[in-house]
């Protein structure tokens, strides 16, 4: 199980037909690992514009202060996800040694992304609302 491109057979019938199934694990874990971190830079972007739309509101508007530090809380936590992430995806999964260290790393975040969705239900629930394109009293006409 130490090989460097260690395959996984999950053809259950002839083995030397070249129908056969067979996965690179460690291929499959960086593909897994970049398509978490595209879901993850949509998930920052629609925090960014959201926190764009409560800036605009301003302190008059009511969760002002809650959603601002809801979302800052979000993109700090996409922040480090991002980041292990990146760390898995370039650590070998089939270097035995380095396996206990995945797993800790996978485990880690894990946890951050489901503390994020959790964050983001509030963020939900609290609403941001937007303005509309320009902050109040930007780009208006007095005629």
């Amino acid at each position: 199980m130490g090989s460097e491109g260690e395959m996984i057979n999950l053809h259950t019938g002839n083995p030397g037909s070249r129908t056969e199934n067979v996965i690179n694990i460690n291929r499959y874990a960086t593909k897994k690992s970049v398509a978490e971190s595209m879901l993850d830079v949509a998930l920052f972007m629609a925090n960014a514009a959201q926190l764009k739309a409560v800036l605009e509101q301003g302190p008059s508007f009511q969760y002002y202060a809650v959603l601002t530090a809801f979302i800052t809380i979000s993109l700090f936590f996409q922040t480090a996800i991002g980041i292990l992430l990146i760390l898995i995806a370039r650590l070998n999964l089939n270097d035995v040694g380095k396996q206990q260290r995945l797993d800790l790393l996978n485990n880690i975040t894990t946890i951050l992304v489901f503390i994020t969705v959790i964050v983001n239900i509030f963020i939900t629930a609290f609403g941001v609302q937007k303005t509309g394109l320009y902050p109040s009293g930007y780009g208006r006409r007095i005629y």
